[in-house]
Parts: structure tokens; C-alpha cells; sequence
């Protein structure tokens, strides 16, 4: 009977021993996991805030960036000066008519060093209107009395390689003069410094850069693939796979979209434009077209035929990028005014970051986009 106490004591205690070794347990059980859910909590919550500390910097325009100041420079487009140097490098090239229907190039420089560009040529006052609206240093060899005269009278911060040492602009003996003459960015900025020009700049591109690459049929609707553009409705996207610009009857430009490096191949009156240096193609990214008249003028002292341009005001044309194009207005107010160019609702139009070619055509020409 003693013995039977004993043992139901005995498991009794046992049993009491166990109910709580399984509390303790299940109460450290229990801790665990509530820490377990504060570490977890507590790890998401200092992620979230490391997340949140992290700024993703804002994308940069890689084309037009920096403080240094442009240089624009006078190259020559007559056919025995091609191939040219280093006119892919440039931001902007601007190609206008000159006298005797040839064109001239003018080819905008930002934060490069080239140690060859050219041929450059001799100035023509209306270049001095998108050398002014770019603040950029004037370089020429040579002027048109009208040049000269707008140069003085506007206070154009110019460089004129006739007034150089041949170090500084020299000839090569490959080409014939005077389609011969080369300079490069480290001879002007040394004239630059030795003028007094500033060589830094805070003021905005001309064109509305965007970062982040985008296709028209993003953003523009078209109502009829492939027909032309009128001013009366909203935009319309063209295919603009080859483009034909006639500036005269001897110039002709033409490009061709090459859609796997996304950018067009420039050719002139029929050949395809090389590089002097390199010899690759010419290529730019934007193509913008814009349509008003150049004139003879009547009082060319030298009755060489030379041309003004009515390029004060608001004209019809185009920008085309990645294979397509719309139809556009440019609106310079004054020749010291950035020109503006907008949609056909008015807005800005964003240019994609790559390097622009402005072909200022006549009025009437008959351009092809297709």
C-alpha cells in the first residue's frame, strides 16, 4: 500500500515536471518567434529606409553637357574640299545655302578635343545668327564684307584663321587650296585665351534634349501612315527611311536611315560623305528640316552673287529621328533670339541625345521623306 503512494506520488510528480518543462518550452518557443518577427520586421524596415536613402541619379544628356562654352566653326562643302573632318563630332551642323548654289557647313563644338577639323572656309553673315543663338566662339578664315560688317557691329567673339599663324591653321598637301585649310580645338581655345574670350557657358542648348531615348509613334499619333503632313491637323508620323533635301540645283542632300545603329547616313550630290580622318560615313542621329527662302543680294559690293536669308520669323519643316518624322514650325524671333522648335500643337519637341544635322532649305524645295 506504501509502496503504491509512493508511485502515484512519484508519477504525479513526473507528470507536474513535465506539464512544466513543456511551458518553459513552449514559452521559449513562443519568445523566439516574436523575435524572430521583430528581427524580420526590423530588417525590412532598415532595407526600406536604405532603399528609400538611395538616389538613383537622374540620367545626363551626354550630347550637350558641361560648362564648356561651343565653337562653331565655318567648314567648307564644295566638293573638292570633301572628305571633312570630324563633322560627326559635332552637336549641331547647320548647312545653308551660299553664293552659286553651293552650300556651306557650320559645325557646332561642345567639350571635344579633335586634333583636325575642316576644311574650314570663309564666314557668311547669316551663320552669325546660330553662332550667336549657340554663345559660341566664331571661327572662320576669311569673310564676306557683310560678315565683316556684322561681326564688328554685333561684337562677335570670332577667330579668323587669316589673321593666324599657320601653326594654328594650316593647309595639307592631299587637297588643293583653298578647300585645304584644318585647325583643331586645342589651337582655338589658345587664341581664345589669347583674345580674352570666355570659354565657359551656362546657357541652354537650342534644342530640348531628352535622356531617356523615345520614338515618335510614342508620343504622336498618326492618322494615315505615309501621308503628307498637313499644317490644318494634328501631327501625323511619316516612315523616314531615305530623305531627299534639294538646297539648289547642285546641292542635293540625302540620308539614309540605318536602322540597326539608329542613324542616318549623310550623301551629297549622289556620293556618300566620308570622314578626312577616319573614313567612315557621316552619321547623325536627328535630322531637322527647316524651309525658308535665301535671296541675291543687291548690295554685294563684290557682285559675286552672294545670299541673304529671311530667316526672322516663324517656318514650316521637319524632325525626323529613328526612322520616322513629323512636321514641325521654327520660330526665331531675333538674330540674337534661340530659334524654338515646336509640334504642330504648339509644344517644344524633345530632340533624342545624338547629334543633329539643320538643313535650311528653301521654301519650295522639293523635299522627298519616305
Amino acid at each position: 500500500m506504501k509502496n503504491r503512494k509512493e508511485l502515484i506520488i512519484l508519477v504525479s510528480i513526473l507528470v507536474i515536471l513535465i506539464i512544466v518543462a513543456g511551458v518553459l518550452l513552449g514559452y521559449k518557443i513562443m519568445k523566439k518567434e516574436e523575435n524572430v518577427q521583430e528581427e524580420s520586421i526590423q530588417a525590412n524596415t532598415e532595407t526600406k529606409e536604405q532603399e528609400e536613402a538611395i538616389v538613383v541619379p537622374e540620367k545626363e544628356i551626354q550630347i550637350y553637357k558641361g560648362q564648356d562654352r561651343p565653337i562653331a566653326i565655318m567648314i567648307d562643302n564644295h566638293s573638292g574640299a570633301w572628305p571633312q573632318a570630324n563633322l560627326s563630332k559635332a552637336y549641331i551642323v547647320y548647312e545653308i545655302v551660299v553664293e552659286g548654289g553651293e552650300t556651306r557647313l557650320m559645325a557646332v563644338f561642345k567639350g571635344q578635343e579633335l586634333e583636325k577639323i575642316g576644311p574650314v572656309r570663309s564666314s557668311r553673315h547669316y551663320f552669325l545668327d546660330y553662332a550667336i543663338e549657340n554663345d559660341a566662339i566664331y571661327v572662320h578664315h576669311g569673310w564676306s564684307p557683310q560678315a565683316q560688317s556684322d561681326i564688328s557691329k554685333l561684337g562677335i567673339n570670332n577667330i579668323n584663321g587669316i589673321q593666324e599663324s599657320s601653326s594654328s591653321f594650316w593647309r595639307v598637301k592631299d587637297k588643293s587650296a583653298p578647300h585645304n585649310l584644318f585647325t583643331s580645338t586645342e589651337k582655338i581655345l589658345k587664341i581664345a585665351d589669347r583674345k580674352g574670350y570666355k570659354k565657359t557657358s551656362d546657357k541652354k542648348s537650342v534644342l530640348k534634349y531628352i535622356a531617356d531615348e523615345y520614338e515618335l509613334s510614342e508620343k504622336y499619333k498618326s492618322d494615315s501612315e505615309g501621308e503628307q503632313v498637313s499644317t490644318e491637323k494634328t501631327e501625323q508620323i511619316l516612315e523616314a527611311s531615305k530623305i531627299t533635301i534639294p538646297h539648289s540645283n547642285l546641292q542635293t542632300v540625302k540620308y539614309e536611315y540605318n536602322a540597326e545603329m539608329k542613324a542616318y547616313t549623310r550623301y551629297a550630290r549622289g556620293k556618300l560623305q566620308k570622314d578626312y580622318i577616319t573614313g567612315e560615313p557621316v552619321r547623325t542621329k536627328n535630322i531637322i528640316i527647316v524651309k525658308c527662302d535665301n535671296y541675291t543680294l543687291t548690295n554685294d559690293s563684290e557682285s559675286k552673287g552672294r545670299q541673304g536669308l529671311n530667316n526672322i520669323g516663324t517656318f514650316e519643316g521637319y524632325y525626323i529621328t529613328n526612322g520616322k518624322a513629323i512636321q514641325i514650325k521654327a520660330t526665331k524671333s531675333a538674330r540674337n533670339a534661340q530659334t524654338i522648335y515646336k509640334d504642330l500643337e504648339g509644344n517644344e519637341i524633345d530632340v533624342n541625345d545624338g547629334n543633329t544635322f539643320i538643313n535650311i532649305c528653301p521654301k519650295d524645295a522639293k523635299i522627298e521623306i519616305k
